[in-house]
């Protein structure tokens, strides 16, 4: 079990001063979470991508606002010690700066995050000075945005070119300017990225975009090999996914064998007072299982 100080926001920003590198992953669920923060891990991402990681959809802009808010608080209540962050989904910030304060600030009471992460370029520099005027926490994501998907015809890298590179940079360096206090690129070249670090001062999170970043994110499930196709900046650590169809075989054969293991639940001695369960059987370990299951 972890017993490191709890990681805030301005933790994030010693780190970034300090040169020390901070350790970000995307999650889903309070479980995940809660062993995710006593690996040490800094940041959770509660990101879009739970719409293919979790929901089965191909796309991340097909991510519910309710769903990810749930989600988001779930996170927060599994990893109290963690900077949690809410990424905005598709169109819950794009139709009105009102709703989008409106929707951010959802993310803060229901959601319980720490921050905010919009994909974002200078046009929205408008919207981040409200959302700082509220006093919403924002991160801006910039480079390759997974929600404009339907712009560019498929995920892609972004800043391969000068006028492209520039761009980039120049949006970070206006959100910035605009009260963004944490930015995130994704899939851009490292020159790119060593200009937007020296354009700017918040923390940067990088994806894709080189070791020089201050912290670094990949989606879980690409890291611990249960994803078939992953990016190609994301190299697996693991290989839970086999490990897990090695269980549920291993299941499916005790199931066929009947020998599913664990302990059996006994008929009580009504004439027995006291004690409900006889003391040389094991009492369950989870407070969630009790006589009923």
């Amino acid at each position: 079990m972890s017993t490191r100080e709890p990681v805030t926001i301005r933790t994030l920003r010693s780190m970034a001063r300090a040169g020390t590198p901070f350790a970000a992953l995307t999650c889903y669920d309070a479980s995940t979470a809660r062993w995710l923060e006593r690996a040490g891990v800094h940041v959770l991402l509660v990101g879009d991508t739970a719409a293919e990681m979790t929901l089965g959809f191909k796309r991340t802009v097909d991510m519910p606002l309710e769903v990810s808010l749930a989600l988001t608080a779930g996170v927060k209540r599994g990893a109290p010690g963690t900077v949690v962050m809410g990424d905005m989904p598709f169109m819950s910030y794009q139709v009105s700066e009102a709703e989008a304060i409106r929707n951010a600030g959802r993310y803060l009471t229901e959601g319980l995050a720490d921050i905010v992460k919009l994909e974002l370029d200078t046009s929205f520099a408008g919207l981040v000075r409200q959302l700082a005027r509220a006093g919403v926490p924002v991160c801006g994501h910039v480079g390759s945005k997974p929600q404009s998907v339907a712009l560019t015809g498929g995920y892609s890298s972004a800043g391969r070119t000068r006028a492209e590179a520039k761009k980039v940079v120049d949006d970070a360096v206006a959100l910035e300017a605009a009260g963004a206090i944490m930015l995130l690129v994704e899939a851009v070249p490292e020159e790119v990225t060593r200009e937007i670090m020296a354009s700017t001062t918040v923390p940067l999170i990088g994806i894709g975009a080189g070791t020089d970043c201050h912290g670094q994110v990949l989606v879980l499930q690409d890291l611990v090999g249960m994803t078939d196709t992953p990016p190609r900046f994301a190299e697996p650590v693991a290989k839970l996914g086999e490990a897990f169809k090695q269980a549920g075989e291993e299941w499916v054969r005790r199931v066929a064998e009947r020998r599913i293991g664990g302990h059996r639940y006994k008929m009580l001695d009504e004439t027995t007072q006291g004690e409900s369960r006889p003391s040389a059987e094991p009492k369950p370990s989870h407070p969630r299982i009790g006589e009923s299951r």
